[in-house]
Formats: structure tokens, sequence, C-alpha cells
């Protein structure tokens, strides 16, 4: 994606803020010699931004706007080291909130429904952001918070939800124990807005099959904002993002230069009038591409196709590279699997092996199955995992995000 005139010249209002404000970024372009720019090269020359930057910035050293005019914090989880803290002007909350009623009307959400919202409240940016984005629509908000499941299933009967908002495998775990309890005929879900981490495709149709629901996909971090920058639409050509308030790059994570349209890379942000905590290409570890061309449903904002996973998802096993994608890719291919896996990767008698834990049901041979992933997988990635068969429902479930890869070796 070409920068535009106007993009430019509200990077450059960012520039002139952030060197105002003396911030980590501020200083890295005074070192620089940039006080502003012209074109698409220029922005090119721009330095990066890193999470490692937003945590040595904390506790405010992001903060770009006088004190006064900042109303809220959020945070990331921080459970890699410092949380990162975001702050937030009144305007930025805003924006974030007409860019989330943006996504909820791409997915044909209107202030009739109901939205139940079941990700986490407080410093985690994910419940308070669905619900000021379903506000800002008119709709009616069931702001559940996570968890009591028993709770979630009697107020999405008693009041009738028509959406739900949730993390994927919340989703597929509601999923379950409605079928469990045989009340599918009291649900009224008719459409899930899913967003905080990557989920393949035979989870996304387990779960629309499941529910009876049409599923979006929704984009977002915390330190941008955090969800609600990006959906699909209903042709499902990938996430139209809001160009209007965030520039968005494609990179290769190696060389650190841009990857053509429709070319695979590190998703890099810019966002353009942020006013709490400006970010110039920041460095999300995403990975995805953007979809040249129109899309059918006619918007003009543009669009990111589906995540494939992270920079840091890959494991290094007996010299190969694997991603969590490849295996899913696999195991896709028998339709006797459920969608949930989990790898543990260890290390014994001085070398690594990778376990991978699936799931069926008792109709079939275990062991035959097992071997025949086994092999499948081999093909793929070149060694052979040791794979084990369990009952449907013997993985783990999480109202939070899954935790598929278990490296035992580090621990």
């Amino acid at each position: 994606m070409q920068i535009s005139e106007l993009q430019i010249s509200q990077v450059n209002s960012q520039i002139q803020a952030l060197i105002s404000a003396e911030s980590f970024y501020g200083k890295k372009l005074e070192e620089a010699g940039i006080t502003s720019i012209a074109t698409q090269e220029d922005f090119e020359q721009l330095p990066f931004s890193e999470k490692n930057d937003l945590r040595e910035a904390y506790p405010l050293g992001l903060m770009t706007a006088p004190e006064e005019n900042i109303v809220r914090i959020h945070s990331s989880s921080g459970t890699t080291g410092l949380p990162v803290i975001i702050p937030y002007t009144a305007k930025d909350v805003d924006d974030w909130a007409i860019m989330f009623k943006r996504c909820y009307e791409t997915a044909g959400v209107t202030n009739m429904d109901r939205i139940q919202i079941t990700p986490g409240y407080g410093l985690w940016t994910a419940g308070i952001g669905f619900q000021n984005g379903a506000e800002k629509l008119g709709a009616m908000v069931i702001p559940m918070g996570p968890g009591n499941t028993e709770k979630q299933l009697q107020m999405m009967m008693d009041m009738k939800s028509t959406v739900l908002c949730s993390t994927s495998s919340y989703a597929l775990l509601l999923a379950e124990e409605i079928e469990k309890r045989g009340i599918k005929d009291k649900i009224h879900l008719k459409k899930g807005v899913i967003g905080s981490e990557r989920w393949g495709d035979k989870m996304r149709q387990r779960i629309s099959k499941e529910l009876g629901i049409e599923l979006y996909d929704i984009y977002g971090l915390t330190e941008i904002y955090g969800p609600g920058i990006g959906i699909n639409c209903q042709y499902d050509t990938g996430m139209h993002y809001w160009d209007d308030y965030i520039y968005i790059e494609i990179i290769d994570p190696v060389t650190l230069k841009p990857v053509p349209d429709g070319e695979m890379g590190e998703i890099v942000i810019t966002t353009l009038v942020k006013e709490g905590a400006p970010l110039i290409r920041y460095r999300t570890h995403d990975l995805s591409k953007i979809i040249p061309g129109e899309c059918p449903c006619g918007s003009k904002y543009p669009r990111l196709g589906t995540i494939m996973g992270r920079t840091d998802d890959m494991m290094k096993i007996k010299g190969v590279n694997v991603f969590p994608s490849q295996i899913e890719e696999v195991l896709r291919e028998f339709p006797e699997l459920s969608s949930e896996y989990q790898i543990r990767i260890s290390h014994l008698d001085g070398k690594d092996t990778m376990r991978i834990y699936v799931e069926t049901n008792g109709s079939v041979d275990f062991v035959e199955l097992s071997e025949k992933v086994a092999e499948k997988v081999k093909s793929r990635i070149g060694f052979t995992p040791l794979v084990k068969v369990v009952e449907i429902g013997v993985l783990p479930r999480s109202e939070k995000k899954t935790k598929r890869v278990i490296d035992e070796r580090y621990n």
C-alpha cells in the first residue's frame, strides 16, 4: 500500500508530537536527524518501534499528550516482562469506539442486536473495546466479562443475545456446553465477533456449525487502541482495516524491507491521529499480507489477509523451523479429528522430541490414526513427531486464549 499525501501530513503531525514530548521515539528521530517526511521513501527511512521500546518506557514514558488530557490507561498482559502502559485521551477513546462501531456495522450488527461480551474488562483492552463500540452503535450490551459459563448461558437464553463477542477458545467451550446441555433451541445467537488469537478454518467451521452463527474475525492490539482496527466482511476475503486511523505496511521480517501487496510478511502499524501514545512503524510480529484489489462488498477500506501466526511462534526443532499453522494445515486434512490440538516439545536423551496431542471420537482406531497423522506431518516438516490420539474433550478448553504450544526444553 502506498502512503497517501494526507497520511504523510498526519505522520508529520505525529512526528512533531513525539519530538515535543521527548518520548523514546522522539529521541530516535532526533538522533536520525528527522523532523518530517515528504515521500514514501522518506517514510521507509523512519526507525521501527518495538515492544521492548514500549516496556522500557514503563510506566508513563509513552505519554505524548499533556497529562490533563489523559483520561484512561490500558495495558498489555506483561506475561513476558514489564507490562506496556498505553495512555488514551478522550479523543483516542472516541476514535476507538468509532472504529469498533464500523466493525460491528461491517459484520451486519445493528442497534437492534443484543451483544453479549465475554472477554475481560479492566486493564485489558478487550471487554471495554467491544462495549464502547456497541454503545456507539446503539445496541444493547450484556457486559458479562469472562468465566462463569453457567451464568453466561443463562443470560444468553434469558436475554436472547444475538451477538457473541469472545475469543475463539471460549466460543468453542460455549458451543460444547450448549451441545452437552441440549439447549441449542433456546439460544438466539446469529453472529459471533471473535478476536485475540489466531484460529484455523477447522475451529471456525466447528464453532459456526455448532452455534449456527456467522463468524467475523476482529483484529487489534493493545498498543494500537485495542481490538477493532479491522474486521472481515460477509464475503470473507480478508479483514478491512481503517486506513484513516492507521497505516499498515507488510515487511520481510529478516530484511525489514516492505514486500509487495499480496506477499506474506510482518504487519507494521503507524497510528495517524493518536494523541495519548502515537506509534510509528510499530512491529507487531503478526504475519499476514495486504490483499490487493477491490472487495466484492464495495468497501473502500483496504484489506489484510488472515493472521497466519507470529514471527515469534516459530519453533526450532531438530534444526527445522516449524510454525503451528503448518501442523494445523495437516490436521485439517483429517475430518475425524476435532479442531483442538496441543504440541509439546521436550529434550530427551540429548535430542529434541515433538509430541502432538489430537482429539477424535471413539469410532476410529486410535493407533492407526496416530500413525497416519505422524506420517503426514513428517512429509510436511521433515521429521516424525510422536502423535497421541485422545478422546474429544480431553485437551484443555480455555476462557481466554488456549495455549497450544508448550516448550518444555527451557523449563
